[in-house]
């Protein structure tokens, strides 16, 4: 065996369940190696419905412990990464013929106190007729509840509990795919393909986690040597993205007649983000797609509640990503559960692989919470849960305030207009300033790539935040790519490619 070190933990997966047990295990004094084969948050953790939320409709299917779990953790997480998480109102209109209003208002109570409920305000009735919320729906509507959740930009709170792993000592490699893995004297040996420059090396844990998302049983099958096994039900959830719909601050909760609900959400500034679907999908989920139905399906459940119609011509982008949701054997892909399920495999003397399957974003932190306690069980017990009070990167200020946190960074750097400087903080909170540093004007932020994104802020993502593309800025770490014109995104790919080529040549010397 070489003189390379031993992490004690090895994770393979990026997304948030990844980076949250890795951030987690470092906190407590582990030493810890992740992977990822693509981008952080590439796959399912930057292709959600962007809420932290209880799951309201999860109560038909009786899932009381995972609701009640997410309700406590919105509070939480909001606390601790005010920047990129905040309170949403949304508005949920009363349709006859569809679930009664008695079921609707229990479901609301069970809400409003299951979660431990503190800061964010409870549910209320509203008259369609004379509330705001009402004027963009038809007519028909003249009853509905408000009630609150909270927004993530889910994304970015993958590559800050990345950024923060890596703060306290955890080793963060992406586009590193893991092509072996065997167990061999107590410790698992792991051979890992660097995809940028084809170069394999090899790394020693002792104890192997395998947070793959839809690649979990991948991982198991091929990864692994094992045999073909089948835990997780994939399934695909489109969104579309269309010019905004409302003006309202507030989101809609769709009923549909299929039993099926919707969301129809304030995004990005000028934009309504529309979703999700729920069908079963058998592929590669990096080739997940949204489909013709899934258009129809999604302007068509809109449209029976706004007053003007949604139509295709009005998207501007569409999204897709599968879940890895644990196959429970439910009928429907939307009544298939959303909880997670731990399980480790430790036979006696050899190197220990625990197995994440499931979960959503709101629960994450729960989820690296248990791992930890496995983890701890075959390791040893290296430190206590320590995550509920730990802000995020950028997130050191109070839940409450986001305006005075834009405010201060306005006028440390009065150069910014508030737009701009409203955009930093939302993506960046406190650590904008490192983007920024001693700069006096947009001049020496550096060349600009057009809506507001510099040079300056693209060199941080790549520094900070392992953007390696310009996919992983546009679409991942900024969302600028809604507003970058054709040629100005292409002029930012290939500064990426060339400052890629460089860090690649400067690593082989």
């Amino acid at each position: 065996m070489d003189a390379r070190p031993i992490h004690d933990v090895f994770v393979i997966g990026g997304g948030i369940n990844g980076c949250g047990i890795a951030r987690d295990a470092a906190g407590r004094g582990y030493s810890v190696f992740l992977t990822e084969m693509n981008d952080l948050a590439s796959g399912t953790s930057s292709g959600s419905t962007k809420l932290i939320h209880g799951g309201l409709r999860y109560l038909e299917f009786y899932e009381f412990r995972l609701v009640r779990e997410a309700l406590k953790e919105r509070e939480v997480l909001w606390a601790n990464a005010p920047h990129i998480i905040w309170p949403m109102r949304f508005v949920l209109p009363y349709q006859k013929g569809l679930r009664p209003a008695w079921l609707l208002r229990l479901g609301l109570f069970l809400y409003d106190h299951l979660g431990g409920r503190k800061l964010l305000p409870p549910t209320r009735t509203i008259d369609m007729r004379r509330d705001p919320a009402g004027q963009p729906l038809k007519k028909l509507f003249s009853k509905a509840f408000e009630y609150s959740d909270c927004w993530v930009n889910d994304a970015r709170m993958v590559a800050l509990v990345a950024r923060d792993a890596a703060d306290r000592g955890a080793v963060i490699r992406t586009r590193v795919k893991v092509t072996g893995a065997r167990r061999e004297d107590g410790l698992w040996r792991l051979t890992i393909l660097d995809t940028c420059t084809g170069r394999t090396t090899e790394e020693h844990a002792r104890l192997l986690v395998n947070a793959a998302g839809p690649w979990v049983d991948t991982v198991i099958t091929e990864t692994l040597g094992r045999n073909n096994v089948h835990n997780v039900r994939l399934v695909q959830g489109s969104h579309i993205v269309i010019r905004k719909k409302f003006e309202d601050p507030r989101a809609y909760f769709f009923q549909n007649r299929d039993g099926r609900i919707i969301f129809a959400i304030p995004y990005e500034e000028d934009f309504t983000l529309i979703g999700t679907t729920d069908r079963d999908y058998d592929g590669d989920p990096h080739e997940a797609k949204i489909s013709d139905a899934e258009i129809d399906y999604l302007c068509m459940a809109a449209s029976e509640y706004f007053a003007e119609p949604v139509r295709r011509s009005d998207i501007v982008w569409t999204y897709s990503a599968v879940r890895p949701l644990f196959d429970d054997g439910a009928s429907k892909a939307q009544e298939a559960t959303r909880d997670y399920v731990i399980k480790a495999d430790a036979p006696k003397d050899e190197a220990p692989l625990i197995n994440s399957f499931g979960g959503k974003i709101t629960t994450f932190r729960r989820l690296s919470e248990a791992v930890l306690e496995k983890i701890g069980g075959h390791l040893g017990e290296r430190g206590k849960p320590w995550t509920a009070d730990a802000p995020l990167p950028g997130g050191d200020f109070a839940p409450t305030g986001f305006d005075a946190e834009v405010s201060r960074l306005k006028s440390d750097y009065p150069f910014l207009d508030r737009v701009h400087a409203r955009r930093l903080t939302r993506l960046y909170g406190t650590r904008a300033r490192k983007i920024l540093g001693l700069a006096k004007s947009d001049g020496d932020l550096g060349r600009c790539f057009g809506a507001d994104l510099y040079e300056a802020e693209i060199r941080y993502l790549i520094r900070e935040e392992w953007a390696v593309t310009a996919e992983d800025v546009l679409w991942r770490r900024t969302k600028r790519g809604l507003r970058l014109s054709t040629e100005e995104a292409k002029a930012l790919a290939d500064f990426m490619r060339d400052e890629q080529d460089r860090r690649i040549t400067a690593a082989a010397e």
